[in-house]
């Protein structure tokens, strides 16, 4: 071909150039969607969880004399048509090693701990077994807000599946009643897990020898 003739014709590197340009900005944007940023390669940065939605917690003493035993006693179970009964913290349910039943797990062998000690601060407390349970149920809770809680919905099917079948005919069952007691109140806001206020929630008014309050 003549060279001058070669000369005129369009260069064609620059629109070969274009498409890897446009998708080199994609991908930076895709990044950016993403939360990327920096190395793509590099590992992410750490993960902060963030608080819960009202940063209230719920009372420990409630849970150890009125939930924790719910988990512990031998409950009627509708599945599949059939009936049985079996506890929550049984081997395959919630057991914390030999359960599959999710998020929650508890230590069957919890022992109480004894709240007017004044040798159980709560930074003993938080190392028990007891507290492992509390914890564990809390982490399935919605503070204030039974209906919203996986803690109550599941054992009554309440518009979600639970593998461990039915466990409360209805929400006036008297172990589902206190579940949704204890989720309805928190402690108040700015004030942990171990609130004197938690008194008020037994009847009388004193976590040892009260009776569990459900209204």
């Amino acid at each position: 071909m003549n060279v001058s003739l070669l000369n005129r014709l369009p260069n064609p590197l620059p629109r070969l150039a274009r498409p890897s340009a446009i998708a080199g900005g994609a991908f930076a944007l895709l990044l950016a969607g993403c939360g990327g940023g920096g190395n793509p390669l590099s590992n992410p940065p750490d993960v902060s969880n963030p608080p819960g939605k009202t940063g209230e917690s719920l009372s420990f003493a409630y849970f150890q004399k009125c939930i924790n035993p719910i988990f512990l006693a031998q409950l009627a179970i509708v599945q599949n048509g059939g009936s049985s009964t079996n506890t929550c913290a049984g081997s395959g349910c919630h057991d914390s090693n030999t359960g599959t039943g999710g998020a929650l797990r508890i230590v069957a062998a919890a022992e109480a701990v004894d709240l007017t000690d004044a040798a159980n601060t709560p930074d003993t407390i938080r190392t028990t077994d007891m507290y492992k349970n509390f914890y564990s149920a809390q982490g399935v809770t919605v503070p204030g807000s039974p209906q919203q809680s996986r803690l109550f919905q599941k054992p009554l099917l309440l518009n979600i599946l639970h593998g461990g079948g039915q466990i409360f005919a209805d929400e006036n069952d008297p172990n589902a009643q206190l579940i949704a007691y204890w989720i309805s109140h928190p402690m108040p806001a700015g004030q942990d897990e171990f609130s004197a206020a938690s008194s008020s929630m037994f009847t009388p008014a004193d976590p040892a020898t009260g009776a569990c309050n459900t209204q």
